[in-house]
C-alpha cells in the first residue's frame, strides 16, 4: 500500500478579531459547554450501539457481512513522519549490533526496536542477527528471511545500516571492530540508551546487546518514534520473493472457489505448559508438558480448573470448531490452519521443517486471509502482530474469542447441560470486535484526534487499539 503524504491541517482564523471582552469570553464558554454536551451525548449513544461500521444486531449478523472489511470511514494508514525528522547525520556515535531472540514474531518486534535504538543512539545499525536454536531447528538468518535490500532502502532517511562490521587496519593488520558485549534491562527506558549504552558505544566504537528480546519501553512518549516502529514493521520488514510467492500461491488456490479464513492454533506444547493447562491429556503427555513448563517457566502454583473457568487455558481444537459452528460456518468453509506441533515431532520430519520460514509463510497468509482467528492472543506475538498488521492495511475482520466468556458455557456442555448452547456461544462471540472501526476512549487516541482537527461527530468512529498503532494512522477528514 503507498504511503500517504503528510495530513494537512486546516486552522481556522477567530472571527472578528481576538477580542471581545467578558462578553465574548462568556459566548466562548457557552459554546464550549455545548460542544461537550454534545460530544458526550454522542459518546453515550454511540457507545450503547454497540458496534460502529457494524451495529444493528449483531447475533444475526450475516456470514457475508464477515467475510467483508469493515468500512475504514475515514481512517488511513499513515506511518510518515508528521513533524520535523531529520535524515541521520553523515557520522554517526558508532555500531550498534543486536541479537534478536525467540521465534519470527518476538524477532520481528526486537528487529523493529534495534531500529529505534540506532536512531536514539545516532548509531550505524548493523543488520540484526536472529538467533538460531534447538527449539526452532532454524539458522536461516535476517537474509534467508527478509529482503535485506528493501530493508535497508526504506530506512535510509531514518538510520544507517551496514551488512556487517567494517573491518580497520592497525598495526599493520585487517580486523573487524570488536563490538563491547551489553545485556540491556528488559523494558530498557530511552533514558538507559542516551546513557549506559551511548557512553560504552562511544568508548569502545561499537556495542553488541544481547539478548534483545522487548529491551526497548513500548511505552514510550514521543510519536514520531512510535511511527519508526510503524515504518519498520509494516513497511521495511519484507519477506524475501520466495516466501511472498509461496504464500500468494497458498493464498490463490485457497481463494480459488471463494473466501477463506485462517486460524492461529495456539494448541501447542509452550502455551499450554506456559498456562498451566494439563488435565485435558493422559498421564505420559501431562509428564511432558510438566518438564517443558519446569525447564522453561518459573516456579507457579497453577490450578488447572481454576485457570480454565477464568479462561486462561488456550482454546482446543473442539472448542474452535464449536464456536465457528455457532456462528454459522459449516464444512465448506476453507481455513488455513497455522499450527505448530503439540508433541515432539520425529526426527526426520523435524529435519525437513525450516521453523523461521514456515512461520513467515504462516504469517503472509493470515495476513492476506478474508478472516484471521486467533484462539489465544494474550502473550502471543504472532497473533498480535498479525491483529496490527491486518488492521493497518484495512478493516479486515478478525474473530477473537472472549475465551473468560466463553469458559463457562463450555463447561456446562461437558457437564450436560447443552440446551441455548449455540446461541448463547453466538452472542458471546458477535460481542466482540471483528476488526473493524469501533468506540475507544485511549487517552492517547484523543491527543491524536485532537492533533488532527477530527470534528466530534467522528469520535465513536474511532476503534480502541494500541497506542502504537494509532500513531501509524491519520483520520482524513474530507472523508464522509
Amino acid at each position: 500500500m503507498r504511503r500517504l503524504g503528510l495530513h494537512q491541517r486546516q486552522h481556522a482564523k477567530p472571527a472578528g478579531g481576538g477580542g471581545g471582552g467578558v462578553k465574548g469570553m462568556i459566548g466562548r464558554l457557552l459554546i464550549a459547554v455545548v460542544v461537550v454536551l454534545i460530544c458526550t451525548i454522542s459518546f453515550i449513544v454511540t457507545s450503547t450501539s454497540n458496534g460502529g461500521a457494524r451495529s444493528g444486531s449483531r447475533s444475526k449478523m450475516s456470514l457475508d457481512e464477515l467475510w467483508r472489511s469493515a468500512d475504514s470511514v475515514g481512517w488511513r494508514p499513515s506511518s510518515a513522519p508528521r513533524s520535523d525528522w531529520p535524515p541521520p547525520p553523515s557520522e554517526t556515535n558508532g555500531y550498534l549490533r543486536v541479537r534478536c531472540n525467540g521465534g519470527l514474531n518476538q524477532q520481528r518486534t526486537a528487529i523493529c526496536n534495534a531500529v529505534l535504538a540506532a536512531r536514539i543512539m545516532n548509531a550505524t545499525l548493523v543488520l540484526p542477527e536472529l538467533d538460531a536454536n534447538s527449539f526452532w531447528h532454524d539458522d536461516s538468518g535476517f537474509r534467508g528471511i527478509y529482503d535485506v535490500e528493501h530493508f535497508m532502502k526504506s530506512l535510509r532517511y531514518d538510520v544507517k545500516i551496514v551488512e556487517k562490521m567494517p573491518e580497520i587496519r592497525k598495526n599493520g593488520k585487517t580486523k573487524k571492530i570488536k563490538a563491547v558485549q551489553l545485556r540491556p534491562p528488559r523494558d530498557a527506558p530511552i533514558s538507559w540508551y542516551t546513557t549506559d549504552a551511548l557512553v560504552k558505544m562511544k568508548e569502545h566504537g561499537a556495542i553488541y546487546l544481547t539478548p534483545f528480546s522487548h529491551r526497548l519501553a513500548e511505552e514510550i512518549d514521543n510519536p514520531e518514534y512510535q511511527r519508526l516502529r510503524c515504518r519498520v514493521n509494516y513497511h521495511a520488514l519484507r519477506f524475501k520473493t520466495n516466501i511472498m510467492k509461496l504464500s500468494q500461491s497458498i493464498v490463490d488456490k485457497l481463494r480459488a472457489q471463494g473466501h477463506f479464513m485462517s486460524i492461529h492454533l495456539r494448541f501447542e506444547m509452550d502455551m499450554l505448559a506456559f498456562a498451566g493447562c494439563f488435565d485435558i491429556f493422559n498421564s505420559k503427555e501431562q509428564e511432558i508438558l510438566k518438564k517443558y513448563r519446569k525447564e522453561n517457566f518459573a516456579p507457579k502454583k497453577l490450578v488447572y480448573k481454576e485457570r480454565r473457568a477464568i479462561g486462561k487455558c488456550p482454546l482446543t481444537p473442539e472448542e474452535v470448531g464449536l464456536i465457528l459452528r455457532a456462528m454459522g460456518f459449516n464444512n465448506s468453509t476453507r481455513i488455513y490452519l497455522a499450527a505448530g506441533d503439540l508433541f515432539d515431532p520425529s526426527d526426520e520430519l523435524a529435519e525437513n521443517t525450516q521453523g523461521l520460514l514456515g512461520s513467515a509463510v504462516d504469517y503472509m497468509v493470515c495476513l492476506l486471509s478474508d478472516i484471521f482467528m486467533p484462539t489465544y492472543d494474550g502473550p502471543s506475538n504472532f497473533a498480535n502482530n498479525l491483529l496490527g498488521h491486518r488492521l493497518y492495511y484495512g478493516f479486515r475482520t478478525t474473530i477473537r474469542p472472549d475465551r473468560k466468556a466463553l469458559a463457562p458455557m463450555f463447561i456446562d456442555r461437558e457437564k450436560g447441560r447443552t440446551a441455548g448452547f449455540e446461541e448463547t456461544v453466538r452472542q458471546a462471540m458477535f460481542k466482540t470486535n471483528l476488526g473493524g472501526p469501533t468506540s475507544g476512549s485511549h487517552p492517547s487516541l484523543s491527543i491524536q484526534i485532537l492533533g488532527q482537527n477530527v470534528s466530534a461527530k467522528h469520535l465513536h468512529r474511532i476503534r480502541h487499539i494500541n497506542v502504537h498503532q494509532i500513531m501509524c494512522w491519520k483520520f482524513l477528514t474530507a472523508v464522509e
